[in-house]
Order: C-alpha cells, then sequence, then structure tokens
C-alpha cells in the first residue's frame, strides 16, 4: 500500500509518486535491473558529462543515488528498530563534490551501487507487516519504514529520469 500523507515530509510526495503500482520489493528489484541495463552500457565518456554549468556528472548522479539509498536505509532501520533518534537531515549539495565521484571507475560505482540496493531488498524484505508503518522522526519530520523505502526507489527513478532526458 502506498504510503498516506502524514508518513512523511510533503516534499516527498514528488519521489512517492514515481513509483509505480505493485509491491515495492519487486520495484526495488526492477528498478535496479533497469538503472543497471541503462547505465552499463554508456560510453566511458558520457560519465563524466554535465548537461549544465554546475551540473552534476552521471558518475556523481550515481553515486548521490546511492549515499541517499544508505541515508534513508539507515533511518528505515533506526525507526524499524523503534529508535527513538530524530535522525538528521543530510546536505546533499555538500555530499557530492566530497564523494569524489569522478575519479571512481565506473564499475566501482555500478557494483557499489547494486551492494546499496541489495542491502535495502534485504532490510526490506525481512520486516514484519507492523513495522512498515511504524514511524519515527527523520529531519525534523514524521517518517514511516514504508514512506522510506518508497522515497529509495522514487529518488532513484527521479534521477534516472534526469538522466535520460538531459544527458543521453
Amino acid at each position: 500500500m502506498i504510503p498516506q500523507p502524514g508518513e512523511f515530509a510533503p516534499f516527498y510526495q514528488y519521489y512517492i509518486n514515481q513509483v509505480p503500482e505493485g509491491n515495492i520489493i519487486t520495484n526495488m528489484k526492477e528498478s535496479l535491473g533497469n538503472t543497471l541495463s541503462l547505465l552499463s552500457v554508456l560510453p566511458e565518456e558520457k560519465w563524466l558529462h554535465r548537461y549544465a554549468e554546475g551540473k552534476w556528472s552521471i558518475k556523481e548522479v550515481l553515486l548521490h543515488i546511492t549515499d541517499a539509498e544508505r541515508v534513508f536505509a539507515y533511518r528505515a532501520l533506526g525507526v524499524a528498530r523503534h529508535d527513538q533518534t530524530s535522525f538528521p537531515g543530510f546536505d546533499q549539495d555538500a555530499y557530492v563534490p566530497e564523494s569524489r565521484a569522478d575519479t571512481r571507475s565506473t564499475k566501482s560505482l555500478l557494483s557499489e551501487f547494486t551492494a546499496v540496493r541489495e542491502a535495502s531488498i534485504q532490510l526490506f524484505s525481512h520486516l514484519d507487516h507492523d513495522l512498515w508503518l511504524r514511524q519515527g522522526l527523520a529531519n525534523n519530520h514524521p517518517v514511516s519504514v514504508r514512506a522510506l523505502a518508497y522515497i529509495i526507489v522514487g529518488h532513484e527513478l527521479h534521477h534516472i529520469n534526469i538522466i535520460k532526458e538531459r544527458y543521453l
């Protein structure tokens, strides 16, 4: 079931809306496969392409997706384990330059993305139904475990759509 308002900060609605209907674990697996199919065949010179001044390269976009998924999955783990911490926000614009993604091989970036997604799939696949509805605080907003799973997939789909529209 799709997360409802009140389970996430309003600015995440856009990401949640990107997720196709169906089982979220299936969506995680399918989006992983689709992303790998799209990116693994890109010529090496495309990976450093920026569609405008000051925009991220495809390498930076992929590592940003990976970093954000780690953050969202950590929040989901904490909420599922009933951690009462208010999980902090993170500044993507500070993370990306520090990632040094452009110095890495495309193979290493694809491998890391795959490993993180597979870890997320394992995490969410083994949660009891009641834990999916459990809520905590992230960046001072309520968030459910279920919403975080949808945010992971929707965030990825958002950035992959940008890659298709502006980079390729």
